[in-house]
């Protein structure tokens, strides 16, 4: 048996912490907040979209930063091995539209508490309110903590679980990542990822706060090489007084935020995204349909005649883009002028300006370098015995219950591997 010290109290901490106390490990937990998992009972709206449901090559395909990196620990706890996991620990799921698994309850708190409850039944010794000053390193290995109170803890091995820079009022301020400089690790570009979309269209925007478009494609593209496609997804997205967010939206800032010069591009209105408000007809279909609906209300003004087609709210909007007379009536609109009503619906643009910081987003973007973790073990390469688990590797992936995953699997992984 081995002292084990896991800092941070989230999903991958907790995990590690219960893996290696299975494993028959002396095991104390750092957290800085007063309870276990803060950040996670707010996840999801505070309905914790837990996992997926689908295969591991899925879960690979979702990952944005270094899904390589994740191949081994997707395979030794994949999203079974978690469900099964959570039924032991007796919280029911249910998996809703997009194949999101969310918990049954519909309450992330419930997480939280079962995976203290755990932790107290394994004997888990936690440290609340404390944080880490300095990890304490002798001949390359690590053999100590000490908290910020001077307190020094000593262990065989530790794993870092601390969390990104994101949500940081939960606890996730980054701390992590001055720990592992301080032992010799480099850490790749922090940025925001799953972030709501600042739009130059403000008032357009303000105009349809509120509206939730389901079932949409979306497309991001770069002005100034507009056959190449930064981003592409279908689902669904909403407006905002500001811009645009929503699943879809989310995931397109965590892709998006990759590229280079992105924030200069979009501030200089370079980087549109163009939403196809029908994806399920063609150019052609639409036409047709839209000949269907005027023939319909063929004495109608035009501003009253789309309501079959298109949400309320927008209507006005669309009218607006399309540059034709809203009390014209509908049997004295041109071919041309549908063709124009056809292309604004299925190209509605807009032109991104800025993704929000990352203290609102979801997750974090960038962290402790892949190439300096064994990805089998969760292992530094430069410091023996010290492991990582969780948000603070640079990993992330698209919402929809995969950033979890990543935690739940690494924190697997990380705790499993401990000697």
């Amino acid at each position: 048996m081995s002292k084990v010290i896991v800092i941070g109290g989230g999903p991958a901490g907790c995990m590690a912490a219960i893996v290696a106390r299975n494993n028959g490990h002396e095991v104390t937990l750092i957290e800085k907040n007063s309870i276990i998992g803060k950040k996670l009972s707010i996840t999801g709206k505070g309905r914790c979209n837990i996992t997926y449901e689908g295969n591991n090559q899925k879960f690979l395909d979702n990952v944005v930063s270094n899904p390589k990196f994740l191949m081994s620990a997707i395979n030794t706890f994949n999203n079974q091995d978690l469900l099964e996991f959570l039924t032991k620990l007796g919280i029911e799921t249910k998996t809703e539209r997009g194949n999101r698994v969310f918990l049954k309850s519909d309450n992330a708190k419930e997480l939280s508490d079962r995976l203290y409850k755990e932790l107290k039944y394994k004997n888990v010794n936690i440290f609340f309110n404390s944080s880490i000053k300095e990890i304490l390193v002798k001949n390359n290995s690590i053999f100590g903590v000490k908290l910020d109170n001077n307190k020094i803890i000593e262990c065989d091995s530790c794993v870092i679980a601390t969390g990104g820079k994101s949500y940081p009022v939960t606890g996730s301020t980054g701390d992590g990542y001055s720990i592992a400089k301080s032992v010799g690790h480099s850490i790749n570009n922090i940025r925001p990822a799953l972030v709501p979309i600042k739009c130059h269209e403000i008032e357009t925007c303000k105009k349809l706060q509120g509206l939730t478009l389901k079932n949409v494609n979306i497309k991001i593209i770069d002005i100034d090489d507009p056959k190449k496609i930064l981003y592409k997804n279908f689902g669904e997205m909403l407006f905002t007084h500001f811009g645009i967010s929503g699943p879809i939206v989310l995931s397109a800032s965590s892709k998006i935020n990759n590229v280079s010069n992105i924030n200069e591009k979009m501030k200089n209105s370079k980087i549109k995204c163009i939403i196809d408000l029908k994806p399920a007809l063609t150019n052609e279909q639409l036409y047709r349909r839209i000949g269907r609906d005027f023939e319909k209300y063929s004495n109608k003004d035009y501003r009253n005649s789309l309501d079959d087609l298109l949400p309320r709210s927008i209507i006005p909007v669309v009218i607006q883009m399309t540059n034709i007379n809203q009390n014209k009536k509908v049997n004295q609109i041109t071919r041309e002028e549908k063709e124009k009503l056809v292309k604004v619906i299925k190209e509605f643009e807009l032109k991104l300006k800025s993704l929000f910081p990352i203290d609102t987003g979801i997750v974090t973007a960038g962290g402790v370098n892949t190439k300096e973790i064994n990805p089998k073990t969760m292992e530094s390469k430069i410091v023996s015995n010290l492991y990582f688990a969780g948000e603070i590797i640079d990993v992330d992936a698209y919402t929809g219950g995969y950033n979890l995953q990543i935690a739940f699997s690494t924190g697997y992984v990380a705790g499993s591997s401990i000697n």
